[in-house]
């Protein structure tokens, strides 16, 4: 599966990604995070899929990049850790400590995306709130087998 992800373009990925992000999170950014994260490109490394999605943060809303330049932060993790950290089921320090969750760059900054992720309402990541009820259903349904 990664070999076949891996040679997948990135920008629609990086589209959808921060569309989703738009949606979801935006609105809820303090004035001093938006003020931080302008202009700031954050690339997002799936690790186990060979996938990434680069967004930066410009006029108010997160915005897709190419990912040619250097992010000025990356996090890595695995497609199940990082499903892990949007659900609250596990802790980012924990992940990181553990060498399951990496981080390069301006470290600063990403204190401040964990810390601002962490005092985001969960409610942010509900499924319902964004896809029709049959894919919701099915959402729940994998959610529930784990």
């Amino acid at each position: 599966m990664k070999a076949l992800l891996s040679r997948l373009p990135a920008y629609p990925g990086s589209c959808l990604f921060a569309g989703g992000l738009n949606l979801a999170v935006a609105a809820q950014l303090p004035d001093d995070v938006r003020a931080a994260l302008d202009g700031k490109l954050v690339s997002i490394r799936v690790l186990d899929m060979g996938i990434g999605f680069d967004v930066r943060w410009q006029k108010g809303r997160f915005e897709a990049q190419r990912g040619n330049a250097t992010p000025d932060l990356a996090i890595g993790a695995s497609a199940r850790d990082f499903m892990l950290l949007a659900q609250r089921r596990e802790d980012p320090d924990t992940l990181f400590f553990g060498r399951r969750l990496s981080m390069e760059g301006d470290t600063e900054l990403g204190l401040m995306v964990k810390n601002t992720l962490d005092a985001l309402d969960l409610d942010l990541f509900d499924p319902a709130r964004f896809l029709p009820a049959p894919l919701v259903n099915l959402f729940k349904q994998n959610k529930a087998s784990t």
